[in-house]
């Protein structure tokens, strides 16, 4: 179940503008390019509900990946540049991989993505950088966590894939700051288990070589979010995109960026990185 209620009386919060999908008949459709002439990036209609965002650093003890779908956690890494792709690949993958098996005892975690998000930069054009993404969405839906999975597998040459994807696995987002503290932009999280399964709306995902399929959100009030302000660099923020277990588990902790209304005018623009991992359990 969600986070007790009474709880919250005593969590400081802030006030933000969070973007929800307005409920549509058709199902969505989002770009990762710039569409051909007359497409618009991204289809739907969206609307803005100012919503209390509650301080999870203060009842972090309290929530769990498994739970409520998302947690902080410290992460030491030894990269020096996380702008550097092949630094990444060589030095954070297997970090990240070894610490998300020490961490769920996992019997193997594969990174399968990653992105890079600073809006000075992306705004500057530079290859690979994303700005920060402002509607509430999940990354994965009961669909395409199968197939995505399925498509990582078969790309590595796993043999038999069939038998991985019969046990419990879980899609887990790394999110972490790569300079700190976090003051524009901030990560906000729903908890997963105050979702109910009629607010995820599937939205097909279009990059130039596949289709893949996102949850968009529509609003419940409900919905319960929280973040983690200031986070440092040596932090990070595990989020549940998807469980194959369907009863019991958090599966899709929904997040967004937000308007902190107690950042400075002045913030620097947020540098995170995040990266999708599949975790495997042990039959």
């Amino acid at each position: 179940m969600s986070l007790n209620s009474q709880l919250f009386k005593d969590i400081p919060h802030v006030e933000g503008e969070l973007h929800y999908l307005t409920p549509t008949a058709e199902k969505p459709i989002n770009y990762t390019y710039e569409p051909p002439p007359g497409i618009p990036q991204r289809s739907g209609k969206y609307e803005v509900h100012k919503l209390p965002i509650y301080d999870a650093r203060t009842i972090a003890e309290d929530v769990s990946l498994d739970r409520q779908g998302f947690a902080l956690v410290q992460q030491h890494s030894t990269v020096k540049d996380f702008y550097d792709r092949d630094e990444v690949q060589r030095v954070y993958y297997p970090e990240a991989e070894e610490f998300l098996k020490d961490l769920t005892g996992a019997q193997r975690v594969i990174v399968f993505d990653r992105n890079l998000r600073n809006a000075e930069r992306a705004k500057q054009g530079e290859q690979g950088i994303r700005t920060p993404v402002r509607a509430v969405h999940n990354d994965f839906t009961a669909k395409s966590g199968y197939s995505r999975a399925r498509a990582v597998l078969e790309a590595i040459g796993t043999e038999n894939p069939d038998e991985l994807l019969r046990q419990r696995f879980s899609v887990v987002n790394l999110w972490r700051p790569i300079a700190g503290p976090v003051q524009e932009s901030p990560l906000a999280v729903c908890d997963a288990q105050s979702i109910a399964p009629n607010d995820l709306v599937a939205t097909d995902l279009v990059y130039r070589d596949r289709v893949g399929e996102t949850y968009a959100v529509t609003y419940n009030q409900k919905h319960q979010w929280f973040y983690f302000p200031q986070m440092q660099r040596n932090e990070a923020l595990l989020i549940k995109c998807f469980d194959s277990a369907e009863e019991g588990l958090a599966r899709f902790a929904a997040h967004t960026a937000f308007d902190d209304p107690t950042s400075q005018p002045d913030a620097p623009p947020r540098e995170s990185i995040e990266l999708r991992t599949l975790v495997f359990y042990a039959a």
